[in-house]
């Protein structure tokens, strides 16, 4: 199953959709501290995003060098 529709994003490119959809997931991380609550978050985002990207973006973020919302 594929993420929902989003009408933010009525085009077929989806890239912004996928960047979102990842930053809404560490917002939620942000704001309640809580991985299991956020997980179906996480999941929208992983459904859209190339793994090459959200790996990437994992291990920037491991890094402290991940350029969108920070969680710490």
């Amino acid at each position: 199953r594929t993420t929902p529709r989003d009408a933010r994003f009525p085009t077929q490119n989806q890239a912004n959709h996928c960047w979102n959809r990842y930053n809404e997931w560490l917002v939620c991380l942000k704001s309640t501290q809580d991985e299991e609550g956020c997980k179906a978050m996480r999941n929208m985002a992983v459904k859209i995003c190339p793994t090459i990207w959200t790996d990437k973006w994992d291990e920037e973020r491991g890094e402290g060098i991940y350029p969108g919302i920070k969680t710490d």
